[in-house]
């Protein structure tokens, strides 16, 4: 009679170990670009925000202009936001007849590395940062 005793042994554990750890680190990997992806999208939706707040600003000046887009509270809450959930700084700039704000995107998209909203109702990517510009180009 063979007295052989049930388990597992040191390798064979070992080897399940290396498998549970390869696929944790895939796992861990596609949820990253997940969440870039998602700071992303709440950049573009910060953005995107500060139209209706811009046009409220339009509506209340007197004689009707954009001058005071970039000092409205709201606006530069919003912009901030969006400019901490990618990673860089917040531009806004405006004008008696238009305004562009932009900030960086947290992980480019192809070329565009920023993004960019004004009041001509663009809201793009961008390679460069915005400057002195009231449009997004």
């Amino acid at each position: 009679m063979y007295n052989k005793q049930k388990g597992f042994t040191l390798i064979e554990l070992l080897v399940v170990i290396a498998i549970i750890g390869i696929l944790s680190s895939v796992v861990l990997a596609s949820l990253n670009s997940a969440r870039d992806k998602g700071a992303n999208a709440a950049v573009k939706a910060g953005l995107s925000g500060i139209r209706s707040q811009a046009e409220i600003v339009y509506d209340n000046a007197s004689p009707r202009s954009y001058d005071d887009v970039c000092v409205n509270t709201n606006i530069t809450n919003a912009g901030n936001a969006a400019a901490n959930a990618g990673g860089g700084t917040f531009v806004c700039n405006d004008g008696s007849a238009a305004w562009a704000v932009s900030t960086a995107l947290k992980v480019a998209e192809g070329a565009a590395a920023y993004w960019c909203v004004d009041s001509t109702g663009v809201a793009t990517g961008t390679a460069a940062a915005l400057g002195v510009n009231t449009v997004c180009s």
